[in-house]
């Protein structure tokens, strides 16, 4: 145990000297925020170098459905390792990619028929607003601007934070960005004003939009602003009908992740262009994939003279070794029958979360699918939500609040007995704010 705690700190110490993290204020961890070096993983839990636990309440940033060091996910990719572990992807191809491209296909609605492999979700989403655009200058239609919703993220580099609307993100590189047009975001099942300002701006502006970027039913980074899928019908047929292409983002609500295995499957309508990630390989690998239909691809298809190619590549694109990732978690999918176990769940969990109302300070309990939020009202200015991330700790949970709004995004291989304890620790931390 000793030994354990002095490597604990060396890798702390090694750590801080010469690593920047992400979506991090460094100076955090001098005071606020503790690192923790994990030794290892196992289905819902962390283990640091004490052997101390950390339930996984968030999956990692979102990106692991099936738990840490999932056995099966396991066995493929060491089968694969010892095949192919990654080639070119310009001029060459391999089993797992293809396999994965037709399972995808075969899961979505007929209009989508071919995939463009990236290796994370920003890039996907600009890959996404490349092709709209360039599909555009091919058939001579003189677009620039991109439509959104207020409250918006999409990503990082440049293209998707421009059609972001998050200050702390977006702010300081205003300068850089795109030029955007933003609706009101809905909330709830209020969005007759979001469809009436989307009514406007189509009237007014329809020929310069190239597409709508949107998560269908939570913008998550968002502090998961849950909406109606009814609003996302009515405003998808609104923008194709005006010539408009729709990008949805599905990077954090893909995969089962809302109740149904897409988003967009509950909107009755389908995006022109599908972008997907993050829970993609069950956590495991990066991997990122835009899917849209054979008509945009056939845009781009025409002898090399014409300079009709789409010119963006990855040098990881179609990764043997995600591809495998991949195609494990849709195995998992089509094995064990996820989406109606997620649902027994999510309804235990939700029916669990309602001692929360007891608190007079949290507000607008909400959640879809296996996501589930609540707001801490009435601490403007204070950063109630480290503090119930540090005190989260204490009791062995992993949760990593968006500012004040307090939310669960567990693993699928969660227990009922492991869901219970987390809502009993939440109701005791909530108890000492």
């Amino acid at each position: 145990m000793v030994s354990q705690s002095i490597e604990s700190t060396r890798l702390k110490s090694l750590d801080l000297s010469c690593i920047w993290h992400p979506c991090t204020q460094m100076h955090d961890h001098q005071e606020n925020i503790p690192l923790i070096p994990i030794k290892r993983a196992q289905g819902v839990y962390l283990y640091d170098f004490e052997e101390n636990a950390y339930l996984d309440c968030i999956s990692s940033w979102w990106v692991n459905l099936f738990g840490h060091c999932n056995p099966y996910i396991n066995t493929k990719l060491k089968e694969q390792l010892d095949s192919l572990e990654h080639i070119i992807f310009a001029g060459f191809t391999h089993q797992p990619i293809v396999e994965l491209s037709h399972r995808l296909l075969n899961l979505l609605d007929s209009k989508f028929g071919k995939c463009f492999y990236a290796d994370n979700g920003s890039s996907a989403i600009e890959v996404a607003l490349k092709m709209a655009f360039h599909s555009c200058v091919i058939q001579g239609k003189k677009k620039n601007k991109f439509l959104c919703l207020e409250n918006a993220y999409h990503g990082e580099t440049i293209g998707a934070l421009s059609v972001g609307d998050i200050g702390i993100y977006t702010q300081v590189y205003q300068p850089l960005l795109l030029e955007t047009l933003k609706i009101k975001a809905p909330v709830g099942e209020n969005f007759k004003e979001s469809l009436e300002s989307l009514k406007s701006l189509l009237h007014r502006h329809k020929n310069e939009i190239v597409a709508f970027v949107l998560e269908p039913l939570i913008q998550c980074a968002g502090n998961m602003n849950m909406y109606s899928a009814k609003f996302v019908q009515e405003a998808v047929n609104l923008c194709q009908e005006s010539g408009i292409y729709v990008i949805f983002d599905e990077i954090a609500v893909g995969f089962g992740r809302t109740g149904s295995l897409f988003a967009y499957q509950q909107c009755r309508v389908a995006p022109d262009f599908l972008c997907l990630s993050k829970g993609i390989t069950g956590g495991y690998l990066p991997l990122s994939v835009v899917i849209t239909s054979d008509e945009v691809y056939q845009l781009f298809y025409a002898p090399y003279e014409e300079h009709k190619a789409f010119l963006h590549s990855h040098s990881y694109t179609g990764n043997a070794l995600a591809c495998t990732c991949a195609n494990a978690v849709l195995d998992i999918f089509q094995q064990d029958n996820v989406l109606e176990n997620n649902a027994i769940l999510s309804r235990f969990i939700w029916e669990k979360l309602q001692d929360l109302r007891a608190f007079n300070f949290v507000r607008n309990l909400r959640y879809c699918g296996m996501v589930f939020a609540f707001d801490l009202a009435g601490f403007e200015g204070k950063r109630k939500g480290l503090e119930v991330f540090n005190k989260g700790l204490k009791y062995g949970l992993l949760l990593r609040p968006l500012g004040n709004t307090i939310y669960l995004m567990p693993p699928y291989v969660l227990t009922q007995e492991q869901a219970g304890y987390i809502v009993e620790s939440l109701t005791t931390i909530l108890s000492t704010l």
